[in-house]
């Protein structure tokens, strides 16, 4: 069985020596894939009835990765069987001039999750460290600068009580060429396609170079990252799938101790 990867503090992994085509976590046939993610969509909604029902914890999962990686994709099939009472999904945007006036990570921290809720951010904080990287916007020292900052909020998270789980979804150049040329040819996939996307990759080895380094910068023990690789949709979704039903199972959820004056009790 295919085991998580963690990238520590200082780790110094390169995106390079990562195939986007691996399929560790894939096992046996289409069908049998299909029903394993089904069984693990089914216990991540039983999981998180615990995790509301336990009142103390949160989870947030981080997915980050160049357009067409799966984001979306990602959210739709890992959820599929989760109950949206517990679940929120905050799709982060270039920032609006009203967020611009302020600090980077404001609009970051008014969207973590409360108390027992899954919250997913489809994009993040992360992009403050690679779109103003790549287009020069800032220099190397104001990188590094974020690079703590984004450290201290993520422990500041840790530490009151949220789990925070990151994964980075690792595509090829060639699969991101099919996947956006396939929102061309395709009628209704094109409202998906923007021609910023194309001048994005452009800069392809840009964007890689700053995710490696922000990888390397920011996999800490309480906020690891995982690299997923993500060519095949369907190994990238049970991956994930598996990893945020570990990290429940690991969380050690359970319901609160039942209240002893409900004893006996009879509802007329």
């Amino acid at each position: 069985m295919a085991s998580f990867k963690k990238y520590r503090p200082g780790s110094k992994f390169r995106l390079a020596d990562i195939d986007p085509d691996d399929t560790p976590f894939l096992e046996g046939d289409e069908d049998a894939q299909r029903a394993q993610l089904d069984q693990l969509a089914g216990e991540l909604d039983e999981l998180q009835n615990l995790l509301v029902a336990e009142g103390r914890r949160k989870l947030l999962l981080v997915l980050q990765g160049m357009d067409t990686s799966g984001k979306d994709g990602t959210i739709r099939w890992v959820f599929s069987r989760t109950s949206p009472l517990g679940v929120r999904v905050t799709a982060f945007k270039a920032p609006n001039d009203d967020e611009r006036a302020r600090d980077y990570l404001w609009r970051c921290h008014a969207v973590v999750p409360r108390t027992g809720e899954i919250m997913v951010w489809n994009r993040s904080h992360y992009e403050d460290v690679l779109v103003p990287v790549v287009e020069g916007w800032i220099d190397k020292s104001e990188q590094q600068r974020r690079f703590a900052q984004i450290d201290d909020f993520e422990r500041l998270l840790t530490e009151t009580g949220t789990v925070v789980v990151k994964c980075m979804l690792h595509i090829s150049k060639k699969e991101q060429r099919e996947r956006l040329q396939a929102r061309i040819d395709e009628p209704d996939k094109r409202w998906k396609f923007k021609l910023d996307d194309l001048a994005a990759r452009k800069k392809w080895d840009a964007y890689q170079q700053a995710y490696e380094q922000a990888l390397r910068a920011t996999s800490s023990r309480h906020a690891p990252w995982h690299v997923v690789p993500a060519d095949s949709k369907r190994h990238r979704n049970l991956m994930i799938a598996q990893l945020l039903v570990k990290t429940l199972r690991d969380m050690k959820l359970a319901v609160p101790p039942a209240d002893a004056a409900l004893d006996g009790l009879v509802v007329k």
